[in-house]
């Protein structure tokens, strides 16, 4: 079962639930592309080893939905200043009258 409690740093790869084709984390807090759908989610991500092809092809995800991690990226003191800022964003948006 897949358990980590930090946010992933940009360029961990992972496999998400349900997939065959690993994905390269590039960015967070990414509103889908559907302007019906006001949804954020907490990951975009492109395809791994191709890279970003295009915005059409990013995945967008939340942690929940990632079932396996391949590799972690670079965390240093500026990640970690990001992922708690991010941690808080994401603790906002899933209770938001705290």
């Amino acid at each position: 079962m897949f358990s980590y409690d930090r946010v992933l740093p940009i360029g961990s790869v992972v496999f998400l639930k349900g997939a065959e084709q690993r994905v390269m984390i590039l960015g967070y807090q990414r509103m889908s592309a559907n302007t019906a759908d006001k949804t954020i989610y907490d990951y975009c991500g492109c395809p791994y080893p191709q890279g970003f092809l295009s915005a059409e092809k990013t995945a967008i995800f939340n942690h929940d939905m990632i079932d396996r991690i391949i590799s972690v990226g670079l965390q240093n003191e500026a990640y970690d200043k990001l992922a708690d800022k991010v941690r808080e964003i994401i603790a906002e948006r899933e209770n938001p009258e705290e």
